[in-house]
């Protein structure tokens, strides 16, 4: 991890990361862009400043595992595995198209995807499996697992998170995508989760609610995390649903639509507008 990090260069990458998600679901014609914009910055930081990885060599053994548990926003991660080198930049244009290296859900057909995603509630128990590999072959990786505040409302989650906590998985960080909306509307309204961090800490986890878009805040509950003994760390990350494009921020259509003509114009000149800044 480098401790100096530029944050006004991760804030720009995260811009590119965005500029990128609503290209290639334009270009797509479907997807999902509200959940994908949404945890831009903290898929910027951890590929960008926290994940121990080998972009040239995506099954290095010593390295971090990260698993996009909401596999659905797969966009971001795909632009940031672009971004670091994975793959060339080309292969966003053939987002979802039939045989592309870039699917609508995530597989290991594309370098530095480590297990396919898309069933909603299974990647808590996917990164537990991971975390558990690493203690008995003796490695020192770190585990990370970005989930969504909708997924979440799934059992499968808290069996995964009682059984976290009871193998004292201090080498798994999960990071919730908290962002209030889910694809039939507010999270509150559907399956409310409050009290979520009281829910989390009762579960046997370390848990820590920080502003999803500060990326000095991200980095200190990165930190912070690997600091934590005995037992599991979720990082409680709210968000905006669409963040960064005006017409889509907190529209919980474009949960799993992408934006027409006129709304990718609009998106595309919000975000170097912001990048100019």
């Amino acid at each position: 991890m480098n401790p100096q990090p530029d944050i006004k260069k991760l804030e720009e990458q995260a811009c590119n990361i965005r500029i990128s998600i609503i290209e290639m679901l334009s270009k797509a014609g479907s997807g999902h862009p509200g959940g994908s914009l949404s945890c831009a910055e903290v898929i910027t930081v951890l590929f960008f400043h926290v994940l121990r990885i080998k972009p040239q060599d995506p099954n290095w053994p010593d390295r971090d595992r990260f698993h996009l548990s909401k596999g659905h926003s797969c966009p971001v991660l795909y632009a940031a595995l672009a971004e670091r080198g994975y793959f060339d930049k080309k292969e966003l244009s053939n987002l979802r198209r039939l045989g592309a290296l870039l699917q609508g859900h995530p597989d290991r057909r594309t370098p530095g995807i480590e297990v396919a995603s898309g069933s909603l509630g299974q990647g808590l128990s996917v990164a537990l499996g991971m975390s558990l590999a690493g203690r008995i072959d003796k490695k020192d990786y770190r585990v990370y697992c970005l989930m969504g505040d909708g997924e979440i409302q799934e059992g499968n989650i808290w069996e995964a998170a009682m059984a976290c906590a009871h193998y004292k998985c201090d080498n798994l960080c999960a990071v919730l995508d908290y962002n209030g909306f889910q694809i039939d509307g507010k999270i509150s309204e559907i399956m409310a989760l409050e009290p979520l961090k009281d829910k989390w800490q009762a579960f046997g986890w370390h848990a820590v609610e920080i502003n999803g878009h500060n990326i000095a805040e991200i980095i200190k509950a990165f930190e912070e995390a690997k600091t934590i003994k005995g037992k599991p760390t979720i990082i409680i990350a709210k968000t905006t649903k669409g963040k960064g494009v005006s017409c889509m921020e907190n529209v919980v259509d474009f949960h799993g639509r992408a934006p027409n003509e006129t709304e990718t114009k609009q998106a595309l000149e919000d975000l170097k507008k912001k990048k100019s800044l």
